[in-house]
């Protein structure tokens, strides 16, 4: 019997293989392609959730869509490496999945435009002074001194570095941070707990130095934390500090808060592997670090800006289902 022939595209030469709904057309080396409106068909079947079909299952893999997208006649026969392929021109993975939070803030365009705008240098439309800083503040809570109970090996030729999974727990630091944004300078301390009193401390730390002392205005970009939510808050900060402006980020919108940055550096420099043998000894290590980082920072390069705002927003606000709607 004489063998179908695969083309390129995963399908079979054969025409017995093709689908009542499907006619192969050769491509310019003579080889078949299947049609535009199968690829579209398909890519939309892959951006949508396999429980909506009835499947149960929470995910697509390649062989799972593949089983999916003959059942329904898409096709009459595909090879997987085809559908990887389709699906990553639109860098379309069904397989992988991210936690997010829907914004709910009613006010979160308005509230992120001026912390945007304050990235790019501006303030009510207008360009900001030598004598304007703005800070990026926020805690990074709870985090633990744990003594190894045997010692962590260092690298060698063909082995990575070995620390031991089990561990004492020493203790642990609440770490209150703020970057100036645009000189890149950083400021901490590490506290017992969070609350009103250590954040005034942190404020305090920054505010009574130059430039900060002498400044026009200080504005600190914050989250909603308990410690300097609300309009008391910020009036209590205010008083004291008559040049400092709060300025708070959206509900669960941390991502907008240039700190965070910095406390990813921290986690992967400075606590990972953790192994501590005293609460003393990881205080020594966040503020020494603070030290050897702020040696070689630089601002950070902010991308996201007033228009990409303006496009999630639009994008947030799309019905579902536009890409199947296509196909």
């Amino acid at each position: 019997m004489r063998r179908a022939r695969s083309s390129r595209s995963g399908a079979s030469a054969s025409s017995s293989n093709v689908s009542p709904d499907w006619k192969s057309n050769p491509g310019g080396d003579g080889l078949p392609v299947f049609p535009p409106r199968v690829v579209v068909a398909v890519k939309a079947l892959a951006c949508q959730l396999p429980s909506a079909a009835g499947l149960d299952l929470s995910r697509y893999s390649i062989p799972e869509l593949k089983r999916e997208v003959l059942r329904r006649g898409l096709v009459a026969s595909i090879g997987e490496t085809t559908l990887w392929r389709w699906l990553d021109e639109d860098a379309i993975r069904p397989w992988c999945h991210r936690s997010w939070i829907f914004p709910r803030d009613p006010q979160f365009e308005s509230k992120a435009a001026r912390i945007l705008d304050l990235y790019e240098g501006l303030w009510e439309g207008r360009p900001l002074t030598a004598r304007d800083f703005v800070i990026s503040t926020d805690e990074k809570t709870s985090i633990q001194a744990r003594r190894r109970i045997h010692s962590t090996r260092p690298p060698a030729p063909g082995e990575s570095m070995r620390v031991e999974h089990e561990y004492e727990r020493k203790g642990a630091w609440a770490y209150l941070a703020a970057w100036d944004v645009r000189r890149a300078k950083i400021f901490g301390r590490c506290e017992h707990k969070t609350g009103i009193a250590p954040f005034e401390r942190l404020v305090a730390q920054v505010m009574r130095q130059e430039p900060y002392r002498s400044a026009r205005r200080v504005f600190w970009i914050m989250d909603n934390g308990s410690s300097h939510r609300g309009a008391k808050a910020d009036a209590r900060l205010s008083r004291r500090w008559p040049t400092l402006i709060p300025i708070h980020t959206p509900i669960h919108a941390s991502w907008l808060n240039q700190v965070e940055i910095y406390f990813s550096v921290v986690e992967r420099k400075a606590l990972t592997p953790n192994d501590f043998a005293s609460l003393r000894k990881l205080k020594d290590r966040l503020l020494r670090f603070q030290e050897h980082y702020e040696r070689v920072a630089r601002p950070f390069q902010w991308k996201f800006t007033r228009r990409d705002l303006a496009q999630l927003m639009a994008k947030l606000k799309e019905p579902q289902g536009q890409l199947a709607k296509a196909a």
